[in-house]
């Protein structure tokens, strides 16, 4: 099952002509695409689903989604791989 992780934008930057973003998710920081959210600012949080910021969040809901995930157990997927690409 593909699940979609809330995370706090923390840097925006251009790669390659792509807008990305780097992305903490409870401590663990990604590089996420951020194209489909082009008015997310750093401090925004965003739903992130293979590496793309889909939707931005409120920081409750952002919460009670991230709090929901750790109760199911997913949050162990997040463990902290060598960042390679997006996330």
């Amino acid at each position: 099952m593909c699940l979609a992780v809330p995370g706090q934008i923390t840097e925006l930057f251009v790669d390659d002509d792509v807008h990305m973003a780097r992305v903490t998710f409870g401590g663990i920081s990604r590089r996420v695409c951020v194209e489909h959210v082009p008015d997310a600012v750093p401090g925004d949080y965003v739903l992130v689903h293979v590496g793309f910021a889909l939707q931005r969040l409120d920081a409750a809901e952002a919460a009670r989604i991230f709090d929901l995930l750790t109760e199911l157990g997913a949050i162990h997927d997040l463990q902290d791989p060598p960042d390679e690409g997006l996330a």
